[in-house]
């Protein structure tokens, strides 16, 4: 972990569990009517009246999901809050609430919590969610971060993976390849430190992919887009595992199949030119990185008036029948059986 010897540095021993959650918590205001009771309590209260019920959880592991040496604490805070909001966005629902769960080690001083929780606190801003709970614990191999997310949605509002039916149209927001080639940048970047500490990197040039891996916004402002557009996918879900996963995830839960055209696949210049740069192909890095954080749908043929001038959404195929399978259609016109070969939890 990169830091400034001459900071302070306050053992956690010296608060305590409580006295350090108090401590990292006290800036959280509470702008959700739905919470009618939030940390300070053996339990947080919600109240949500005539809504569904959204609850997705996630966790981030040192050493897996992220690497110190080039991950700013706040940035980190910041992230593991947006990735569980963006599961809350790819059921078309609105974000309340979120509790946050460290194991810390004791290598972490009491600064570096807070910067960590400075994170969260931007996130909870920007996007207008309460903190209602979470809990610290000790840990014997670095930092630990769980999440839970909870949102609400009219019932009829609600979209699942299930819903996709033969000719809608695949439809992805933003681009796509930008958080996995920022990661490419970060670790060849941390490879030379090594070689050389007193070489410093010079990252202009990849401002934006490294904004995608370090600082990954949710996509909240699409909900509104849709409902705004009077548009209801048939299916959704976020983009975190790779746009193949996603796709094969929809396909299964749906029982369809689909084409999915590699030429209409939305790329960032700074994107192209940085897989020119690592010699990778960038369909492979669209199908396989993962991380972007924007909403893959499905979206009825009828709808695509309402959608086809809007710049936050492309049309990248449509959905066909299950016995068809799902396949990549090539700049080449050849059909390649789309494979799932992004993020693996338990792969070596």
């Amino acid at each position: 972990m990169i830091e400034d010897k001459n900071q302070a540095r306050t053992p956690l021993s010296e608060l305590g569990e409580f006295g350090l959650i108090d401590h990292l918590t006290k800036q959280f205001e509470i702008k959700h009517t739905s919470t009618v009771k939030s940390i300070g309590d053996d339990a947080a209260v919600l109240e949500f009246s005539n809504k569904q019920i959204v609850v997705t959880t996630d966790m981030l592991v040192e050493g897996v999901h992220f690497d110190l040496s080039y991950v700013p604490l706040k940035h980190l805070g910041y992230k593991s809050v947006i990735v569980n909001l963006s599961d809350v966005y790819a059921m078309n629902a609105q974000a309340t609430q979120v509790t946050v769960s460290i194991a810390v080690s004791n290598r972490f001083p009491l600064e570096a919590l807070e910067a960590l929780y400075e994170g969260v606190a931007l996130a909870s801003k920007i996007y207008n969610i309460d903190v209602v709970g979470g809990d610290t614990t000790s840990s014997t191999s670095g930092l630990l971060i769980s999440v839970t997310a909870i949102g609400e949605v009219n019932p009829e509002d609600a979209v699942y993976r299930t819903g996709a039916k033969p000719n809608d149209l695949l439809v992805v927001t933003g681009d796509l390849g930008g958080a996995y080639m920022g990661l490419q940048v970060l670790e060849r970047e941390k490879e030379v430190f090594k070689v050389n500490p007193n070489n410093q990197p010079d990252l202009d040039a990849y401002t934006y992919i490294m904004e995608r891996q370090l600082k990954p916004e949710a996509r909240k402002d699409i909900v509104k887009l849709l409902k705004d557009l009077d548009v209801k996918p048939t299916s959704m879900i976020d983009v975190s595992d790779g746009l193949s996963s996603e796709i094969l995830h929809i396909c299964k839960a749906s029982k369809v199949g689909c084409d999915l055209y590699e030429d209409k696949l939305p790329l960032d210049p700074q994107v192209i030119s940085t897989c020119e740069e690592f010699n990778i192909d960038s369909t492979t890095v669209v199908l396989n990185g993962g991380e972007d954080y924007e909403l893959l749908m499905t979206i009825s043929q009828k709808d695509f008036p309402k959608i086809k001038a809007n710049p936050n959404l492309t049309v990248i195929g449509y959905i066909t029948d299950e016995s068809v399978g799902a396949n990549l259609v090539t700049r080449g016109d050849t059909k390649i059986p789309l494979q799932a070969q992004g993020w693996k939890n338990f792969n070596s």
